[in-house]
């Protein structure tokens, strides 16, 4: 499919010059099309490397369909409403720059699209664009204060029973055998395999020992089609949904010599939760005394901070600077390393101050900040406990570089030795005081019961979080870490008015195009609404001069 003749120009300037007529200077849909849709216009460059320019008939014009993806999440309707609202109301028309007789298109249009942009690794392109936007208009900064946080997202599919999704994948993967392999080239167990999995379903609510002889059956079965599969060639071994299985088997299950076919004893701590999205994982948060668990992805958002109080009724100057998706399983500090990186991407500057919560915080994260010429701003985790009347280490006044510590009662450390973990290339201290507990009138509440003299082990980057755990008690502190609470309300936002908490596609590459999409639609409502505010504050203003006689 080719690229249509497109000429921007043109389609702009017809657009601008009927907007008067029907629409007032601040609807939304006049605003979006003098500001958002030129930025879409601009990034057609980028969206040509998805399409080959000489070969097929004439595609849907991107820009028009980018513009479409974005007014989708922006007003949260799914693809075939979308091509509704582009056909029949003027609205979207007008927002779109679009004739009244304009394009007419299938709703699987957006979808061919959209696996356009994820092949081509541009699924982030009308997020950027719309950035770029607010940063050459003055409302983001190049390298501005930022606050971090993460939600999660609920996957299409539910989480699977083990006996079920093993099975699940087994059926999955002949079906898509039986379109590879003829019959007369099918194995002689074929039809018991097809009978027991395809055609049939167990009782998932039978006794735990029926349950438990299903699962050795279903591994026999699976060795057996994977010592068929050995002899096959590789299209037919390549096959998605092949591969998924064979990932089940590898975690599942082994053969045991002299027992045959058995439960592994270790599952790997990400297996497959659903083969029908093989990517989402189920994780557990702790939220105080509740529990939260979810099969899925998680994002980290990050957005601006705005640097004074606002004015009664102005909407919030805070826009969002990053959105990443990661695993369910995926710790924070890895997700803030992948938005500073995204950030970095898109041509930004680290921020200067980043707000988060202890999640983020590490001695690790905290010295790498400070040598970035950054602040990294979240409450530290707290210290260990070596034993129940034990002295925690922030008891202690510690010098890693020197390899000193003070104890409470004044001694100084008769010995330090470094740690290093060989698979890991993690580096501790551990510091010992040796004969100076002997009689020491604090014994009894820094020496664990059992031991004879006290001995702490701190991290290499312990420095700096001692620095935060003290900095954690003044009241300055507290008052900046009330700039990170507002992003609590952009992610309840992002997932009311767009729907960032159910995904709407399957695989981690089609919900981070998903977020990608979320984020730009909000994005684009706050500026609306700023642009708004201003032309109405601007109304006002002119109302109040009064008039030369």
């Amino acid at each position: 499919m080719s690229l249509p003749v497109f000429d921007p120009q043109t389609h702009l300037f017809g657009l601008q010059a009927r907007s008067s007529d029907v629409f007032s200077e601040t609807d939304r849909y006049r605003l979006f099309a003098q500001k958002i849709y030129p930025l879409l216009v601009q990034s057609r460059p980028r969206l040509e490397g998805c399409y080959c320019l000489t070969n097929g008939r004439p595609g849907v014009e991107p820009v028009l369909l980018l513009g479409v993806s974005v007014l989708q999440f922006l007003e949260r309707v799914p693809d075939r409403q979308a091509v509704e609202l582009v056909k029949y109301p003027i609205g979207w028309k007008h927002a779109l720059a679009q004739e009244l007789e304009g394009e007419v298109f299938d709703p699987t249009v957006l979808v061919r699209f959209r696996e356009r942009l994820l092949e081509h690794a541009q699924g982030q392109v009308a997020f950027e664009a719309v950035l770029g936007g607010l940063k050459q208009a003055g409302l983001v900064k190049q390298k501005g204060k930022q606050r971090l946080d993460s939600t999660h997202v609920l996957a299409v599919v539910s989480r699977m029973g083990t006996l079920e999704c093993v099975r699940e994948s087994l059926r999955l993967a002949l079906e898509e055998l039986a379109g590879e392999v003829g019959e007369g080239q099918r194995p002689e167990f074929w039809s018991r395999l097809w009978e027991r999995y395809v055609d049939s379903q167990p009782d998932y609510k039978a006794s735990a020992e029926t349950l438990k002889q299903k699962m050795v059956q279903t591994g026999e079965d699976l060795l057996e089609l994977r010592t068929w599969l050995a002899g096959q060639v590789e299209t037919v071994r390549q096959g998605e949904k092949v591969q998924l299985l064979e990932r089940v088997w590898s975690e599942q299950f082994e053969v045991v010599e002299g027992q045959g076919v058995v439960r592994k004893a270790e599952i790997p701590a990400t297996p497959v939760q659903n083969p029908h999205d093989p990517e989402a994982q189920w994780c557990t948060k702790k939220t105080g005394d509740a529990r939260k668990e979810w099969v899925g992805y998680k994002v980290q958002v990050a957005e601006s901070v705005p640097e004074g109080p606002l004015e009664p009724g102005e909407p919030t100057p805070a826009f969002i600077t990053g959105i990443v998706t990661q695993s369910a399983t995926g710790s924070d500090e890895a997700g803030m390393a992948a938005m500073l990186e995204q950030q970095a991407e898109m041509g930004m500057d680290k921020p200067s101050e980043l707000y988060v919560d202890g999640a983020y915080v590490s001695g690790q994260q905290l010295a790498q900040a400070e040598a970035e010429g950054r602040q990294l701003l979240g409450p530290a985790p707290p210290p260990a406990q070596t034993g129940k009347s034990a002295y925690k280490s922030d008891a202690f006044d510690i010098d890693v570089e020197q390899r000193r510590a003070t104890c409470p009662a004044g001694q100084t450390s008769t010995q330090c030795s470094r740690l290093e973990e060989e698979k890991t290339g993690k580096v501790s201290y551990r510091f010992e005081w040796s004969t100076h507990c002997h009689g020491c009138p604090l014994r009894a509440q820094c020496v664990p019961d059992g031991q004879k003299h006290r001995s702490l082990v701190v991290g290499q980057h312990h420095t700096p979080l001692q620095a935060r755990r003290r900095e954690m008690k003044t009241e300055s502190f507290q008052r900046q870490m009330n700039q990170r609470n507002a992003i609590e309300g952009t992610h309840s936002e992002l997932a009311r008015a767009h729907g960032l908490r159910r995904a709407r596609y399957r695989g981690l590459k089609k919900v981070t195009l998903q977020n990608y999409l979320i984020g730009a639609a909000c994005n684009v409502k706050r500026w609306i609404r700023r642009l708004q505010w201003e032309m109405k504050q601007e109304m006002q203003r002119e109302q109040c001069v009064p008039q030369a006689s």
